[in-house]
């Protein structure tokens, strides 16, 4: 790994390890296929020792932004820098894909087939061997390493395609849709091991629709919409300068008299004795909840910044 030249002496509040400098930039990046606009002024930057998930409805222009990094894709104008410079061959053979539409061969042994993206890599073919054995093995595929491709579940077919991305151990990782319809357990594995590959100093980003399981694993955020960036930054502070809260009350009887006592209500919805209510980032509850409880009438509260669900409802409109 070469880190030690980049590594910088600040840590993030709230986080208590190194903040790495961007090293991937996606800047300004324009591409039209006919009438059809993918990209107009997308902006992205991707940082060392973090994972960013890469947000956006169908069509936003996240393949497209993703596809540009290796030059699958030209864009019409706007560039891709690598630390800071333009990418060049030897630096694609540092870094590691996983496309949305799989780019295996179904016919190969799942064991040759990872050897071989090793040797493309400039892997020798001993050592390819070895970590191929090494990835197939995390992914509890060992007995399946002389199974061709195409005799595995979807879920399986996943783990091998991504062991593909990592068998050269690259500086970059840009997954697409790496979790699409994979069972809890897949999910588990495949988000420990780029959790894993993001704490060795790795610069992950993935696109995903799952969005409960990205603000789980991900520091960092970025969400497109019709072909340019909205919304980008940490998760922590995107929720914490949003300016809406979600107050969750569980109270005896009516709560529609005390509330009518709380400012900045957005919205309220009641469940039985659960009541959900979207407010001001400003309002003060303090004295509200301080009510409810000497009425004794408040069973349970939680007061929390909006989920990163909300975030992007709000960014895509």
């Amino acid at each position: 790994m070469r880190l030690s030249s980049a590594l910088l002496h600040t840590l993030e509040p709230g986080r208590g390890r190194p903040m790495l400098p961007a090293v991937l930039t996606i800047r300004d990046l324009h591409k039209s296929f006919g009438e059809v606009v993918a990209l107009a002024g997308c902006n992205l930057s991707v940082d060392r020792g973090r994972m960013l998930g890469f947000l956006g409805p169908n069509g936003a222009g996240k393949t497209t932004a993703m596809r540009s990094v290796f030059g699958l894709i030209r864009p019409d104008s706007g560039g891709v820098t690598w630390e800071g410079r333009e990418i060049t061959h030897e630096d694609l053979l540092t870094f590691g894909y996983m496309p949305e539409e799989r780019g295996l061969y179904p016919k190969m042994k799942n064991h040759d087939q990872l050897a071989y993206m090793g040797r493309l890599h400039g892997m020798s073919s001993r050592e390819a061997a070895k970590t191929a054995d090494h990835w197939l093995e995390v992914f509890d595929l060992a007995d399946r390493r002389m199974d061709t491709l195409e005799t595995l579940s979807h879920g399986n077919q996943q783990r091998v395609q991504l062991a593909a991305a990592l068998i050269h151990d690259p500086d970059l990782l840009v997954l697409d849709e790496p979790f699409a319809g994979l069972d809890p357990i897949a999910v588990e594995t495949m988000a420990d091991v780029l959790t894993q590959e993001a704490a060795k100093g790795k610069a992950v980003v993935f696109s995903s629709h799952q969005l409960d399981l990205v603000e789980d694993l991900c520091e960092d955020v970025a969400i497109i919409n019709e072909g340019a960036v909205v919304m980008e930054g940490a998760v922590s502070r995107l929720k914490g300068a949003a300016p809406l809260r979600h107050l969750e009350l569980e109270v005896e009887g009516d709560a529609s008299g005390l509330l009518a006592e709380l400012d900045g209500i957005h919205s309220v919805e009641v469940v039985g004795a659960r009541h959900t209510v979207v407010i001001d980032a400003d309002t003060d509850v303090r004295g509200f909840i301080v009510k409810t409880q000497e009425a004794g009438r408040l069973r349970h509260f939680t007061y929390t910044t909006p989920s990163l669900s909300d975030l992007f409802r709000e960014a895509v409109g």
